[in-house]
């Protein structure tokens, strides 16, 4: 088997959508004991994130602010749990290029703005085995924290 390099370098977070996010902070502080390191708003795309560190990667809680957010029909469509897994990577650009000429569907047809700081881009699950994919580079206001 031959080795080459991995566009992706780490998990950056694992996204669950949920009802209420307070209830399943609570959750987390309760039964795992684990604490919120970022909290934001993020009305371009109708949400609220909450992030929870997990060793070097996130728990990403998100609830919709709005009913046509792309998370409040996916709550509508398959209820609470897992909606995306977001991996780190050295270039959002590179990796979404490199996707892009494999052949493989995207959501974000160019990388775009993510939370504090970073630059994303969404790979679609149709082509990722079912798994809503995000590419996450670090941005200067991130300091290796995850986006969305």
């Amino acid at each position: 088997m031959t080795t080459k390099d991995s566009l992706l370098t780490n998990i950056d977070h694992v996204a669950i959508a949920v009802y209420d996010i307070d209830a399943a902070v609570a959750y987390y502080d309760d039964t795992f004991g684990c604490t919120v390191t970022h909290r934001e708003r993020i009305d371009s795309d109708g949400v609220e994130e909450v992030l929870i560190r997990v060793a070097d990667s996130y728990i990403q809680l998100v609830t919709p602010t709005r009913d046509d957010s792309p998370v409040a029909k996916f709550l509508a469509k398959r209820g609470e749990g897992i909606h995306h897994v977001g991996y780190r990577v050295t270039s959002v650009a590179q990796a979404l290029e490199q996707v892009k000429a494999q052949g493989h569907q995207v959501i974000d047809e160019v990388p775009r703005p993510g939370s504090r700081g970073t630059t994303v881009a969404f790979v679609h699950p149709k082509t990722a085995f079912g798994t809503l994919i995000e590419l996450v580079e670090e941005g200067k206001a991130s300091s290796s924290q995850p986006s969305r």
